[in-house]
């Protein structure tokens, strides 16, 4: 049979792409539509969103998302997840008016195949149980990046409430792979880790593409050394970004431009003669493409780096960590992996000092290749998983 109509369960209508998050939820959007499925997508909008909806998007209500701008509503949130036992990842979520919604969309069609997309929604899955073949979209081993915040937490009131997220996640995400009919990763580590769960029997990696940009091919010109950007209120790019100039940086001749883009650095402004802090920029490639070189710091999480790709998109060299690296198999000269801080600045200050035309035109044909069979890959794997003969799932999730 092959599946005409798609729900796609999210939790932030991703169409803006405004967080890496986002960027990979839409891909997978976009994968299913470019396939010629009908697909009808479901989530929120924050309450500042200012666009439309597309005809393919269906709004449950605006409200805050990020805790930092909640304000009351992050200790309702809290409250609410000791009330209905979820994670407080999964309570910011929740709400009648999504549950509703889900059950009238379930009995006015039927959907051939459902997506879950993100353990945050994992409580939707109870209603949709024995009618249709169903997908958790597994962005990251989300109970791993709990258990990391409690064990870098001194205070005992924010370690009990990570120790409890990280446990409650931990049991959502489990209940959840066991109950769907395929879990869906980013990565081989997180699908070895999903696989590896008892009663998880079909787990499958695919490779997130750039989507529907292509390599960055408008002439740029270098206007500094070394480019940084990353959504910077994050923990673990914010920790890579500390890393960088705690270890790194010292290493590095003053004399080379360093600029940092993304909100979540301003403790950068005016600290160091050679760095400037550029913020929020309105174009990530245009950013990296003006830089000689990309330094890609990321040291924790899990899940494929967006920003890893868009550098890769950029055409500029790239200097990464083995973790920023994680789902990326290309090999080309231009992209140079390592950990260690004095290698990190001695493969930079090379890079900078043998930067020149023809070698990063050279090394683009080879990404531009990669990224085209990288997608050429992601059609086909979500056609051919879609396509499958349903299992129909009599038992999903009965509670948290």
């Amino acid at each position: 049979m092959k599946a005409t109509n798609v729900l796609f369960l999210t939790t932030l209508l991703p169409s803006q792409k405004k967080t890496g998050g986002e960027v990979a939820s839409q891909a997978f959007i976009e994968g299913l539509r470019q396939n010629g499925y009908q697909v009808s997508v479901v989530g929120y909008m924050r309450k500042d969103d200012g666009f439309e909806p597309e005809s393919h998007e269906i709004l449950v209500e605006k409200r805050h998302i990020e805790t930092s701008n909640a304000k009351t509503d992050a200790i309702l949130w809290l409250i609410l997840s000791f009330f209905v036992r979820l994670p407080y990842s999964a309570a910011k979520f929740y709400s009648n008016t999504y549950i509703k919604l889900v059950k009238s969309l379930l009995a006015s069609k039927q959907y051939d195949v459902i997506f879950i997309d993100h353990s945050q929604l994992g409580w939707l899955a109870k209603l949709v149980g024995g009618r249709s073949k169903v997908i958790f979209i597994a962005h990251n081993i989300e109970h791993e990046i709990y258990l990391s915040h409690f064990n870098g937490s001194n205070n005992f009131l924010t370690r009990y409430l990570y120790a409890r997220e990280a446990r409650k996640v931990k049991k959502v995400e489990s209940k959840l792979a066991e109950k769907a009919t395929e879990v869906w990763t980013l990565t081989q580590q997180n699908a070895n880790y999903f696989s590896n769960l008892q009663d998880v029997n079909n787990v499958k990696v695919l490779a997130l593409p750039l989507g529907p940009e292509k390599m960055f091919e408008q002439v740029i010109e270098k206007k500094f050394d070394i480019g940084l950007i990353g959504s910077w209120t994050w923990k673990f790019n914010q920790e890579g970004l500390q890393w960088f100039f705690k270890s790194v940086y010292p290493e590095l001749s003053s004399q080379l431009s360093i600029h940092v883009a993304g909100k979540g650095a301003e403790w950068l402004i005016e600290k160091y003669p050679n760095v400037k802090y550029d913020g929020f920029v309105p174009s990530s490639q245009v950013f990296m493409a003006q830089a000689k070189v990309i330094a890609l710091p990321m040291l924790g999480g899990s899940g494929i780096q967006i920003k890893t790709l868009d550098a890769l998109a950029s055409g500029s060299s790239i200097v990464a960590t083995p973790t920023s690296m994680r789902g990326i198999s290309l090999i080309s000269p231009i992209v140079k992996v390592t950990d260690k801080p004095e290698e990190f600045a001695r493969l930079l200050s090379s890079e900078i000092h043998d930067w020149n035309a023809e070698k990063i035109e050279s090394a683009s044909k080879i990404t531009s290749d990669w990224l085209k069979t990288r997608k050429e890959k992601f059609l086909n794997d979500i056609a051919s998983s879609v396509e499958d003969n349903p299992k129909i799932i009599t038992e999903m999730v009965k509670s948290h």
